[in-house]
């Protein structure tokens, strides 16, 4: 088994999908040993503790940079034997010693199809709006694996995603949510736990 943290910032509905396809047994060879939040106000502890998942607080405000902050997070990684990092709505980029103590092993789920709408500042709801204006027809989610440069690590999986002409970003936001992001994070969990994922340079092979 495949022990897994998921590092959260908020309401957590990505991680309510990894613990529902979990439940129905779509995440396969995969122990999740912690949920991980940047706020103790965070919904998605709540999430956990429904679910029996052991959960923590590392607050970012009680750490004066973003080294310690990082520091405080690898090193309770680290601790706990994760070998593999889930970002689901971690609002955070920690500093290259992250990316380097666990490289090849973080994956997060952003909302746009990458390399559109992403990189420094494109986060959340502000990701929907920038597509709304620019006046796209599709957008989508990206799972891919994490590396120093935001928004940069090669791409595992991605699904399309309708923009509708009466779309507001809350609109836009939740239909790439339930048709694109809950659906393609716990798929590249689960490639992942089976060891069907091979990085190439910027590719990512999918075995069988």
């Amino acid at each position: 088994m495949v022990k897994i943290a998921v590092l959260v910032s908020g309401g957590g509905t990505n991680l309510q999908a990894i613990l529902d396809s979990m439940l129905f047994g779509e995440i396969k060879n995969c122990e999740l040993r912690a949920v991980i939040s940047s706020s103790p106000k965070a919904y998605a502890l709540t999430r956990a503790q429904n679910a029996g998942i052991p959960h923590y607080v590392v607050d970012k405000k009680n750490y004066p940079n973003r080294r310690t902050f990082t520091d405080a997070i690898v090193d309770m990684l680290t601790d706990m034997d994760i070998e593999l990092v889930v970002l689901a709505g971690f609002l955070y980029i920690l500093t290259s010693r992250f990316t380097t103590v666990f490289e090849g092993k973080i994956i997060n789920i952003h909302p746009s199809l990458i390399p559109s709408f992403c990189g420094e500042g494109y986060y959340g709801i502000h990701v929907h709006e920038k597509v709304l204006e620019y006046g796209v027809k599709l957008t989508g989610a990206t799972a891919q694996f994490v590396t120093k440069d935001t928004d940069a690590g090669p791409i595992i999986l991605q699904r399309a995603v309708e923009v509708k002409q009466d779309d507001t970003p809350l609109t836009l936001q939740r239909r790439v949510m339930e048709e694109a992001e809950w659906r393609i994070l716990p798929q590249a969990i689960s490639l992942f736990c089976e060891g069907r994922l091979k990085i190439e340079g910027r590719i990512v092979k999918i075995l069988d």
